[in-house]
């Protein structure tokens, strides 16, 4: 993965999170919040942070999961060695006699 390709999920993901932490965080109050039967004891700041944080990880992993399914099925399924140097018995491998 190249940088260009790192901006096309990081970017995009920054801003959704910083809209669903908008969002969330002007719903719900973090002094109030309650996880799996106990209260959140963190600070209001704090807790602003990993909600934050857990929104960017959610955006960007939509995000890589776009750029994913952009590819086409023969760049997904390409070998990365050259035609000599793969296993034998690999179903892609010149064997003698062929081409």
């Amino acid at each position: 993965m190249n940088a260009r390709q790192l901006a096309w999920i990081l970017w995009p993901s920054f801003l959704a999170a910083g809209a669903a932490t908008g969002v969330f965080f002007t719903l719900f109050d973090p002094v109030d919040l309650v996880i799996f039967g106990t209260p959140v004891t963190l600070g209001r700041m704090a807790a602003y942070s990993i909600g934050f944080f857990c929104f960017w990880v959610i955006a960007a992993s939509s995000s890589a999961l776009t750029c994913f399914f952009q590819k086409t099925a023969a760049e997904i399924n390409r070998c990365p060695l050259p035609p000599a140097d793969r296993p034998p018995g690999c179903p892609k491998r010149p064997e003698d006699g062929c081409c």
